[in-house]
């Protein structure tokens, strides 16, 4: 494996357009009993596992995952760190390598073919990669977002009392979307509003140092850190959109059809650490503990931060969840926010420019111009 470069000191997750990208939200865990065996694994997730013919290493495909730093993906840090992904791809007869690097440089190495597979939300899955034409394959669902985005306000006490209010957050991001969703539920647009397009790496010290400041929408643990500020209050949050902010690893869909042993191997080795990170016991406890150290973090704040993170444990939970209308129910609101925001690029003159496949062969949008797909085949295979 390639030593992966430095991690960022927590989470970013920012959307993609052509020239200007910026940030998303955090994560969380609720470690649960599950019925393991001796190695930790979950006996659902060895059904998995494949033997490989021995094959020298230097004629062994070599592939590659761009990761950053998230709560809700630290398990692939670990899983590299720790040999797992190693040993899944020795299984299937490749290699495969993690690389660390900001969120947006992920995603341009994925769109680029620097990278075969990416980590990435799913607003974010329908901007560079489908406006460059990169036809993308949902491999694993990992979590949503159920507390980590926030829209916090001082004197404010409801999303109705936001109107004239200047707003400030990182324009097009899921901070805009998750704001855009909160209005219109009170019966209000953007137009309602000011916005203040502000860096997430200004975005706290401004609103603290400014008393005038009196709305902010961000991500944790910046919300979670503004919330503590006397007379901050949070108004509204991502858990009252549930399953609409996605994370999710993805793969170009030729190299996966070309190779399915990536994919096999990248879920396998997925949901062996999820296996491991719910064991009660010492071995889960240092797992987690191991996660914390590579995000940078204290336990105690990753937890935190994966306390507001609905993560789907399970590879049935997953599977149920993208074979679900909920999930077509839920990717409406988003591909009419990317189009509305012009993130489906120059080509697409309507929603329905670009399509969505799901794994019952409906399709979103047209069915000639599909460039997301949500495949749960992987996963059945360790359900």
């Amino acid at each position: 494996m390639k030593t992966k470069q430095k991690a960022h000191r927590f989470p970013q997750r920012m959307v993609v357009t052509f020239l200007l990208l910026t940030a998303g939200g955090c994560g969380r865990v609720e470690p649960m009993p599950s019925a393991l065996d001796d190695e930790g694994l979950s006996p659902v997730v060895l059904t998995m596992s494949r033997s490989a013919e021995t094959i020298p290493p230097n004629e062994r495909p070599s592939y590659t995952l761009a990761a950053s730093i998230y709560a809700g993906w630290m398990p692939w840090y670990y899983a590299e760190e720790a040999g797992v992904l190693a040993k899944w791809a020795e299984r299937e007869g490749i290699e495969i390598d993690v690389i660390s690097m900001d969120y947006v440089a992920s995603i341009e190495a994925f769109v680029t073919g620097r990278a075969d597979a990416c980590l990435v939300t799913n607003m974010d899955a329908l901007g560079l990669p489908v406006a460059a034409g990169i036809d993308t394959t949902v491999l694993i669902v990992g979590d949503y977002s159920n507390g980590n985005d926030k829209i916090l306000t001082r004197g404010i006490d409801s999303v109705a009392g936001l109107r004239g209010v200047e707003v400030s957050l990182v324009e097009l991001s899921v901070s805009n979307y998750l704001l855009n969703r909160a209005l219109d539920k009170s019966g209000m647009s953007e137009r309602d509003v000011q916005l203040v397009n502000t860096g997430d790496s200004k975005i706290r010290a401004e609103f603290l140092a400014d008393k005038r400041r009196r709305a902010v929408v961000t991500w944790n643990p910046i919300a979670s850190r503004l919330e503590q500020a006397p007379g901050v209050r949070s108004i509204y949050d991502s858990a009252q959109i549930p399953g609409e902010i996605l994370d999710l690893c993805v793969v170009n869909t030729e190299t996966l059809e070309r190779d399915p042993r990536l994919g096999r191997a990248l879920v396998g080795a997925w949901y062996e650490v999820l296996a491991l990170m719910r064991k009660p016991d010492a071995r889960g406890q240092a797992a987690v503990a191991k996660m914390a150290e590579l995000a940078g973090c204290s336990v105690a704040e990753y937890q935190a931060q994966l306390a507001t993170t609905f993560m789907f444990w399970e590879p049935a939970a997953a599977v149920a969840y993208a074979e679900s209308s909920e999930l077509q129910k839920n990717m409406e609101p988003v591909r009419q926010f990317c189009f509305a925001k012009h993130l489906l690029g120059e080509s697409a003159h309507n929603v329905d420019d670009v399509g969505i496949a799901y794994p019952d062969g409906t399709v979103q949008g047209r069915g000639d111009s599909v460039r997301l797909r949500f495949d749960t085949s992987f996963a059945k295979r360790a359900k």
